[in-house]
C-alpha cells in the first residue's frame, strides 16, 4: 500500500507534464505552417510512383484556324518528340484542321494528358512552340481567358484590347515581368503561361481592363506587392495600408441642352380657357356681318398692308438720295503747323549760297588742297 501511495504523485506529475507539452506543439504560429520554405520544390512524378501504368486510354482533340496550318506543319515533329518523352501520342489532321493527343500503355503520369491537351490548345491560340512546350513542366500552368463576350461594342473592344497591349507592347511586357508569365493576346482570347500565383494576377488585370479599368493601376499595385514580399516581417501582416486606393471618377459630364425650359410656378388653378373663333367674331361684331361685307373687310385689310409695305420700301430707296449733314465753316479750327514740319530758313540760305559758288562737276576747296599735296609728293619721289 505504501508503495502504491508513493507511485501516485509521480504518475500525476507525469500527466501534468504531458498536458503542458501538448499545447506547445499546437500553439505554433499559423504563418509558419502556411508559408512554404524558400527553395522547396515538389518532387517530380517518376515511373516508380506508378509502375503499372494507366488502366484505360484517354484522348483530347482541338481544332485550329486555317492560318496556323503552315506553322503547325513545320513544328509538329518537335511537338511529337516532346510528347513521346512522356509516352503520349500526338496526331495532326490537316483535312479536318484538328490536333489529337492520347495516352499509351507506357504512360505512367496520369496528369500528363491534361498538360498535353493544354499544349495543343496553346498552339491553336497562336502561342509559339518554344513557349507552349513549357506547360509540360510540373511548376508551370496555363490560362486561356476569353474576352470576346465582355464588351458588346466592337470599336470599344478593340480600343480596350489595345490598351492591354500598350504602346509598342510596353504594358504587356511590364505585366510579364511582374507576374513571371508569358502573355499572348490573339483575337478574342488572352493566353498566359507561368506559375499559378502569376496567372491569378494576369486574369484579374485582363478582366479589369475589359471593364474599363486602366492596367496601369493594377501594375502599380503589383509593383508595391513585389517590394513588400521581400520584407520577411511584413509577410504575415495585411498590406492594405500600403496599397493605393483608386476611386472611380466619371469624367463624361451630362450634356446640357441649348434651350433650357424654365418651369413656371405651380398654381392649383387651371389656366383660363382660350377663346374660340366664334367668341372672337362675336366680340368684334364680325359674326353678324354678311359674306360680301366680310370679303370687303378682308380686301381692305390686304390693301392697307400692301400700302404700308410699299411706303417702307420707298423710304429705303430714298435714303440713298438724302445728303449727309456737314459741319458749319465757322466751327472748323485751323490746323496748327506741327513742330516737325517747320523749315529752317537760315540753313536753307547757306545751302543755296554754296550751290551758287560751286560749279557743276568742280571739286571743293578741300579736295583741291588734297590733290595738290598728292602731286607734290609724287614729284619729290621722282
Amino acid at each position: 500500500m505504501a508503495s502504491s501511495k508513493q507511485n501516485g504523485p509521480t504518475v500525476a506529475s507525469g500527466k501534468s507534464e504531458l498536458r503542458s507539452a501538448k499545447p506547445t506543439s499546437e500553439n505554433r504560429d499559423e504563418s509558419e505552417l502556411l508559408t512554404v520554405p524558400d527553395g522547396w520544390k515538389e518532387p517530380a512524378f517518376s515511373k516508380e510512383d506508378n509502375p503499372r501504368g494507366l488502366l484505360e486510354e484517354s484522348s483530347f482533340a482541338t481544332l485550329f484556324p486555317k492560318y496556323r496550318e503552315a506553322y503547325l506543319k513545320e513544328c509538329w515533329p518537335l511537338v511529337q518528340k516532346a510528347l513521346n518523352e512522356h509516352h503520349v501520342n500526338a496526331t495532326l489532321d490537316l483535312i479536318e484542321g484538328s490536333m489529337t493527343v492520347c495516352t499509351t500503355k507506357k504512360t505512367f503520369d496520369p496528369y500528363i494528358i491534361i498538360r498535353a491537351r493544354d499544349l495543343i490548345k496553346l498552339l491553336a491560340r497562336s502561342v509559339s512552340f518554344e513557349q507552349a512546350v513549357r506547360i509540360l513542366q510540373d511548376d508551370v500552368a496555363c490560362d486561356i481567358i476569353k474576352i470576346g463576350s465582355l464588351v458588346r461594342n466592337k470599336e470599344r473592344f478593340v480600343k480596350r484590347r489595345q490598351r492591354l497591349i500598350g504602346p509598342k507592347g510596353s504594358t504587356l511586357k511590364a505585366l510579364e515581368l511582374l507576374t513571371n508569365c508569358y502573355i499572348m493576346v490573339q483575337g478574342n482570347t488572352v493566353s498566359a503561361i507561368g506559375p499559378f500565383s502569376g496567372l491569378k494576377e494576369v486574369r484579374k488585370v485582363v478582366l479589369d481592363t475589359m471593364k474599363n479599368i486602366h492596367p496601369i493601376y493594377n501594375i502599380k499595385t503589383l509593383m508595391i506587392k513585389r517590394e513588400l514580399a521581400k520584407d520577411s516581417e511584413l509577410r504575415s501582416q495585411s498590406w492594405e495600408r500600403f496599397l493605393p486606393q483608386f476611386k472611380h471618377k466619371n469624367v463624361n459630364k451630362r450634356k446640357e441642352p441649348k434651350k433650357k425650359t424654365v418651369k413656371k410656378e405651380y398654381t392649383p388653378f387651371p389656366p383660363p380657357q382660350p377663346e374660340s373663333q366664334v367668341d372672337k367674331e362675336l366680340a368684334s361684331g364680325e359674326y353678324f356681318l354678311k359674306a360680301s361685307q366680310k370679303k370687303r373687310q378682308k380686301m381692305e385689310a390686304i390693301k392697307a398692308k400692301q400700302a404700308e409695305a410699299l411706303s417702307k420700301r420707298q423710304e429705303e430707296r430714298n435714303k440713298a438720295f438724302i445728303p449727309p449733314k456737314e459741319k458749319p465753316v465757322h466751327l472748323k479750327k485751323p490746323k496748327e503747323a506741327s513742330t516737325e514740319t517747320k523749315i529752317d530758313v537760315a540753313a536753307l540760305k547757306e545751302k543755296v549760297k554754296k550751290a551758287k559758288n560751286k560749279k557743276l562737276g568742280a571739286l571743293t576747296a578741300e579736295e583741291v588742297k588734297l590733290k595738290v599735296e598728292a602731286d607734290e609728293k609724287k614729284k619729290k619721289k621722282k
